[in-house]
């Protein structure tokens, strides 16, 4: 069996798409584990803020077949439409993240979309530039994002 480590994000009606992307994964595979769902600011673009949940599943499919047939198939049927702009507004996107311990998105330490919901699924995985575990860096990306909103705050008085 293999072991595969999903991300759930959703701009478009998110909180109902991330549901019901997660019911069609619980009913076909099993599910070990699901982050909490976080709110994260898009990566190139000024859409709607994204809905992320990280998912930890087991699978007798190799990872391009849990993508192309699988995975693709869910986005399809929640409405997904594939634009140009490969950062536009989306009602379901379902990435492989990690695969049976193989980090298959080097952006898994970059942006908060990624380190935030892994950081409660695999928080010792080390970024192999900074040797910082997710957990660290999700304690990071907190701070930050907490700093920024304490600064909107303050501008707006």
């Amino acid at each position: 069996m293999n072991e595969a480590y999903i991300l759930l994000g959703s701009n478009i009606e998110p909180e109902k798409n991330i549901l019901l992307a997660l019911s069609y994964l619980e009913q076909h595979f099993l599910v070990y584990d699901v982050s909490h769902t976080w709110q994260t600011k898009p990566v190139g673009s000024d859409a709607a803020d994204f809905l992320n949940t990280a998912v930890m599943l087991e699978t007798d499919l190799d990872a391009h077949t849990l993508k192309e047939q699988c995975l693709c198939h869910i986005e399809e049927l929640l409405g997904r439409v594939r634009q140009e702009d490969k950062n536009a507004p989306r009602t379901i996107d379902l990435d492989i993240i990690v695969f049976n311990g193989k980090v298959l998105d080097s952006n898994l330490f970059r942006y908060a979309h990624l380190i935030l919901p892994f950081a409660e699924l695999l928080p010792e995985y080390l970024d192999p530039e900074t040797e910082k575990s997710l957990y660290e860096l999700a304690e990071e990306q907190i701070k930050l994002n907490t700093a920024r909103q304490l600064k909107h705050l303050e501008s707006s008085i």
